[in-house]
């Protein structure tokens, strides 16, 4: 017996590709900053090494960006729960009645292609 490979257009497919694909773009985001904080540190410590900036400075310099970047971080929660808050997320009852809608929908589509193939 050999087991039939899911359809495309399968939703369950279809949300679990969504979310790996998802999945695998937020790690790459999380990878890609950290690499740059690493990257903004090496810059540093060459200045420092070199004598072209005071450690000091570039302690405050690193603390100045981190700020930054914590105080965009807590802009980006907020608009983000601002939104959640105006749009309540879909129950899991919604997500079943849109399923079972767009199945109805198939089925009749279905049915008109075969009623034009039929003529």
């Amino acid at each position: 017996m050999t087991a039939t490979p899911p359809e495309k257009n399968d939703p369950k497919t279809v949300r679990g590709s969504l979310y790996e694909t998802t999945r695998l773009v937020l790690l790459a985001g999380v990878g890609a900053i950290s690499l740059a904080q690493e990257e903004v540190n090496n810059f540093l410590d060459r200045l420092v090494e070199r004598g072209e900036m005071a450690e000091t400075d570039a302690r405050k310099l690193v603390r100045e960006v981190m700020d930054r970047r914590e105080k965009l971080e807590q802009e980006r929660r907020e608009r983000t729960g601002t939104v959640e808050a105006r749009q309540p997320a879909a129950t899991r009852a919604d997500i079943d009645a849109l399923n079972a809608r767009v199945a109805e929908l198939t089925r009749q589509i279905e049915a008109l292609r075969r009623q034009q193939g039929g003529e």
